[in-house]
């Protein structure tokens, strides 16, 4: 995404940056699918130049001509049809969200008009900042595409207490996990995290290339983490609206927490996360002693901070 910022931008092509975008996406598509894995006789042994497919092969799977896939490729999305991108899909055995993130990229490519930017902050409205609250037992958030939690609960901020101890406003979920030195600790499958935190934020750049909040955070990880760096290369897209998270809690220890994401009516890239526990589980137990601890500490974010730290530490981390 380089270049999306600069002041000059404002003369260029806006499609440019969706054509490169689709370059590089359907370019490492192809690499991890290989001839045996797509059902075609492998010729050329060793001569092969590549370990995945090739466009001739992406276009006779697809049932397309190779320079219309040559084409595609490069960014040429004029006119793509519905059969086609199915036959794309295929071929390259996307999943969903890769399908869905395609079409992003293709829409952005074929569109003449000026990029329409968001508004410079997200808010909340006081009705689902109500609905929050009254999730008394259930930590909860709004987060915005970009990983922003724009509101929290109390149980939510008592968890997340370690992300709210940086003074950024509004936190960042992605800053947290790769720029805290914290992160690897409080998520107990980091590099699961860390994947699944750039595969959103990549999936979230395909809608709209130019948010500005968007790129300048994508920027700023990209500066300063060689570990965002390298998995933004690999142009992986993912919905992640389910699961199980694995954290460690400086002041209540080990949660095992499923988490169920819903989408607002405020905007795509709006959304209810919420935590709980298994009834009568040891993850329930330490969420009720959160609840406690936190109702009892006015700044859980700082008190949070201090029990992270080794008792006989004076060092600031680096």
């Amino acid at each position: 995404m380089a270049g999306r910022n600069d002041p000059q931008g404002n003369n260029r092509d806006i499609r440019d940056d969706f054509r490169a975008e689709i370059r590089e996406f359907l370019g490492t598509r192809r690499a991890r699918v290989t001839p045996e894995q797509a059902g075609l006789p492998l010729y050329g042994g060793e001569r092969r130049r590549v370990t995945g497919l090739r466009r001739e092969e992406v276009a006779l799977l697809a049932g397309i001509s190779s320079e219309y896939y040559t084409r595609l490729e490069r960014g040429n999305a004029t006119g793509v049809s519905e059969s086609v991108i199915d036959g794309i899909a295929q071929a390259l055995q996307l999943d969903e969200a890769e399908r869905i993130h395609l079409l992003d990229l293709l829409r952005g490519a074929g569109t003449t008009r000026p990029p329409r930017r968001r508004p410079a902050q997200q808010r909340v409205r006081s009705a689902v900042q109500r609905v929050l609250d009254s999730m008394a037992g259930t930590p909860a958030f709004i987060l915005s595409g970009r990983g922003d939690i724009l509101a929290a609960n109390h149980l939510g901020r008592a968890l997340f207490s370690l992300v709210y101890a940086d003074p950024v406003r509004p936190p960042n979920n992605a800053r947290f996990v790769f720029l805290s030195p914290h992160a690897s600790e409080f998520f107990r499958h980091w590099d699961e995290v860390a994947n699944d935190t750039v595969a959103m934020l990549r999936a979230e750049a395909g809608r709209d290339l130019y948010d500005r909040r968007l790129t300048d955070l994508i920027g700023e990880l990209s500066t300063r983490s060689e570990e965002f760096r390298r998995r933004w290369a690999a142009h992986n897209v993912r919905m992640h609206t389910t699961g199980v998270k694995l954290l460690h809690h400086p002041v209540v220890g080990d949660l095992d927490l499923p988490f169920e994401t819903f989408p607002l009516p405020d905007g795509p890239s709006q959304f209810l996360l919420t935590y709980t526990a298994e009834p009568a589980s040891p993850s329930q137990d330490a969420l009720n002693l959160l609840a406690s601890w936190a109702a009892t500490n006015g700044d859980i974010d700082r008190t949070t901070l201090d029990a992270s730290q080794p008792a006989d530490s004076g060092e600031t981390p680096d």
